[in-house]
């Protein structure tokens, strides 16, 4: 892949627009590796290799299993995620391919078991906005492999 353009130059109150929303994320509440689970599970189903990079890289930085990042785009049949999880899996899957099938009753309430209303709301917040990187990074020809983590 090579890159096509750098949005950030092109249009940096783009992306001024794109680090509030994911500042407001930050802010949220969401258990930060609930969070990567997101990004990655979206970014795997959009086929976005820039966003599958770096948040694999956090993910991992943060502590997480090789067992749980490899087995992710299997989660159906692996038995390393939570029942929480497995919910949140069913979600973003729904949310990121809306024009699939809505969001079927089951996985709203499957999800509504585990997080009330404003959990509920903040989860789609989070979807939407790893879409949103994962629309702009594919776009624009972003290049994976030289993001690095930040240091802890």
């Amino acid at each position: 892949m090579k890159e096509r353009m750098n949005y950030q130059k092109a249009n940096p109150g783009a992306l001024q627009a794109l680090l509030k929303l994911e500042g407001f994320m930050q802010s949220s509440g969401i258990d930060a590796s609930l969070y990567e689970l997101i990004k990655i599970r979206a970014s795997q189903i959009n086929g976005c290799a820039y966003c599958l990079d770096m948040h694999t890289k956090d993910w991992r930085a943060m502590g997480e299993t090789e067992q749980r990042i490899y087995m992710l785009n299997a989660w159906r049949e692996a038995p390393f995620y939570t029942e929480a999880e497995r919910a949140v899996l069913e979600l973003t899957e729904a949310v990121t391919q809306i024009s699939h099938a809505g969001l079927p009753q089951q996985i709203y309430d499957k999800v509504r078991e585990h997080f009330d209303e404003t959990q509920f709301v903040t989860l789609l917040m989070a979807i939407n906005t790893i879409n949103c990187w994962n629309r702009i990074a594919i776009s624009t020809g972003m290049v994976p492999g030289a993001y690095k983590p930040a240091a802890k």
